[in-house]
């Protein structure tokens, strides 16, 4: 977030205290209230419940220490702090009554940084990103394994490595699976024409490419408004802020790329040496990620997990938006693991920290694998007894064999979301009562709720007595409606951003902490106004596929205005050579890679990379079309007309008001 942004929520948090000083009583500089004496208390019954005072972890997470970066701050081109881990300074300090102590735990585990030996030969970089890398020592060079997120942060860790390790040059690259935070950082660690000209191999599980380049693509703009709410974008490191994903510390937003995998992994075991190094790949698509591999390594008996194992209980579902995960699958390939290399040693992963020791990593394992089908056995136990998704989040809860487990705690993934996306996962979103088939949508059924509960002063009476009790889940269940109503009523935001607070400081999760605060955030402050620079991810877009774009341009066709409308293009990419016929007919639009129809309204020449540009509005649509960049046979008032029937997403709708 640019510092721009957080002068105006000074200002705007000035503005609002004058307006509304009830809630901002004992707040803090952006609004946030302090915890009330009933989540301070539930905080310390948390304390009470685990073994906190159990110190394996910490050593574990700094065993194998070689040097620590003073100072880790990172920069992108344009001054954007992409990493500051003197942020979470204060993590260094008691746990506040603001911050589950479960989660505060989970924080400074996280916030341990810096590059380390995990056994001869195999080093990781850890706490330059949200993601670890990799480093396999290979007879004459580094096999690197997941690059992080961007280039900037993947240029400072291998930096780094150079500064205490003796160089030596790239050789292979590993990327685990699709999702960016293990690929987009590899032009930080090597460039395009360096990877041709050294003939480095990148490898990576069948389906990669695919899946990298278009899992964002259809539901992009909703996903990323979401993932503002999910990451706490907007939110402050802070003991009131942000603390920590459960899953790593904050995500980098710099500059992304991908170089294309030419060594794929589609089958287990799959056996390969790299520079020397014997590798035996496990092919687990559809597990984390829908393309991903993890890999064992015979010499050193050291497995890499991927993302199927780490130190927290997963997402099966993720709350920015995403097709749920097959938690059986998920057990099932950790059992494969177990069977398959037996006698591993070391379990090392792309998130945290490692397990040393073979009867350790066999219980890490263990009980991972057995959490994972816990939760889609006895979901569907209940469901297959009558009860919805609700009432099974509310009943289910993991044997203690499990919960005491820290690296089985909710810090990323919940019981309650999780124990949801598998009921979603085998029977959708309906819960069979007729009720929930078509309710009313939430601005009007709001009114109703309001008028039908007194008006919005009885509720709001009723509401202050509900957080004086400290019955916090209620209060914002019931002045949601009522803000649903009536948007502008101030007593009521007010109230339940206070709600929002004492949610996310109760919250063991660091995604459902960071939910409820950015939901706070935004009833104080208003959403946000400045969109997200998509800039940043042209060298990864100028590998998608044209037919994932013209996927969601079809998504951005307004069908009402484009009822009784048709019409037929052709799309020549001159540099790739490809031409592509969109055809709009009963107000949808449809698009096929063929020769070019002769009987087209209108043929389009253009270089993919201009494309690209006017995606990313870096070449101005309407200035293009009339400009020598571009051939068009046919009418360019045509095409104009066709291009002012697709949308332009909102990448900052409203989430938590009409």
């Amino acid at each position: 977030m640019k510092s721009i942004l957080f002068l105006l929520a000074a200002i705007s948090t000035l503005f609002l205290a004058a307006c509304t000083p009830e809630y901002e009583e004992n707040a803090d500089a952006l609004g946030f209230t302090a915890p009330t004496a009933q989540t301070v208390e539930k905080n310390k019954a948390v304390a009470k419940e685990l073994p906190l005072g159990d110190t394996r972890d910490f050593e574990d997470a700094k065993r194998g220490l070689i040097a620590v970066p003073k100072n880790l701050k990172i920069e992108g081109d344009d001054g954007e702090i992409l990493r500051d881990m003197e942020a979470f300074a204060f993590l260094k300090g008691e746990v506040p009554g603001s911050v589950n102590p479960s989660l505060w735990r989970q924080a400074r585990l996280n916030n341990i940084h810096g590059l380390f030996e995990v056994t001869p030969g195999i080093y990781q970089l850890r706490g330059f990103d949200i993601s670890n890398m990799t480093i396999i020592v290979g007879k004459t060079g580094w096999i690197i394994v997941d690059p992080l997120t961007t280039r900037e942060t993947a240029a400072a860790a291998i930096a780094f490595a150079r500064e205490h390790l003796p160089p030596k040059p790239i050789k292979a690259i590993i990327y685990t699976h699709s999702h960016m935070d293990h690929f987009g950082g590899v032009l930080g660690v090597i460039t395009r024409e360096e990877a041709v000209r050294d003939n480095v191999q990148i490898i990576a599980p069948e389906g990669f490419m695919e899946e990298a380049t278009s899992e964002n693509i259809m539901a992009g703009t909703a996903m990323s408004r979401r993932a503002v709410y999910q990451f706490g974008l907007r939110l402050p490191s802070s003991e009131r802020g942000y603390v920590d994903t459960g899953l790593g510390s904050r995500i980098p937003f710099g500059t992304y790329g991908v170089l294309v995998p030419n060594v794929i992994v589609d089958h287990t075991p799959q056996e390969m040496v790299l520079d020397g190094v014997r590798f035996v790949f496990q092919f687990t698509p559809g597990s984390e990620a829908p393309a991903e591999l993890a890999f064992y390594l015979p010499d050193s008996k050291s497995y890499c997990g991927a993302e199927i194992l780490s130190h927290n209980m997963h997402n099966l579902y993720t709350l920015r938006g995403a097709k749920v995960r097959d938690a059986l699958k998920w057990s099932g390939y950790i059992d494969e693991a177990m069977e398959i290399f037996g006698d591993a040693e070391i379990c090392f992963a792309s998130h945290h920290w490692p397990v040393w020791g073979k009867e350790r990593a066999r219980d890490f394992m263990e009980k991972q694998r057995d959490m994972y089908k816990y939760i889609h056995d006895q979901t569907m136990r209940l469901a297959n007894s009558g009860y919805t998704p609700m009432e099974i989040a509310e009943l289910i809860a993991l044997p203690e064999s499990l919960d005491m487990e820290f690296a089985n705690r909710g810090y990323y993934g919940t019981l309650s979301h999780n124990s949801k996306a598998v009921y979603q996962n085998y029977l959708g979103w309906y819960d069979g009562n007729p009720a929930s088939l078509n309710p009313l949508p939430p601005e009007e059924s709001a009114t109703r709720y309001v008028e039908y509960m007194g008006g919005a002063d009885t509720i709001m009476e009723k509401a202050r007595q509900s957080f004086d009790d400290g019955d916090y889940r209620w209060v914002a269940e019931v002045l949601n409606h009522l803000i649903f109503a009536q948007p502008d009523n101030k007593n009521a935001r007010a109230l339940l951003a206070k709600t929002y607070d004492q949610l996310g400081y109760q919250a063991e999760s660091g995604v459902w902490r960071s939910e409820y605060l950015s939901a706070a955030y935004e009833l104080r402050h208003g959403s946000p106004d400045t969109p997200m620079d998509i800039s940043k991810i042209r060298e990864v877009m100028k590998q998608t596929p044209p037919a994932r774009f013209f996927d969601s341009i079809s998504v951005r066709l307004n069908g009402p205005k484009a009822e009784g409308k048709n019409m037929v293009i052709n799309v020549h990419f001159t540099d790739l050579g490809d031409n592509y016929v969109l055809s709009l007919k009963n107000a949808v639009l449809h698009h096929k890679m063929a020769s070019p129809d002769p009987n087209a309204d209108v043929t389009m020449e253009i270089t993919y990379d201009l494309f690209i540009r006017i995606l990313i509005g870096e070449a101005g649509l309407k200035e293009t079309i009339f400009s020598d960049d571009l051939n068009v046979a046919g009418s360019r008032m045509d095409l104009l007309k066709f291009l002012m029937l697709l949308e332009k997403p909102n990448n900052n709708f409203n989430l938590i008001e009409p």
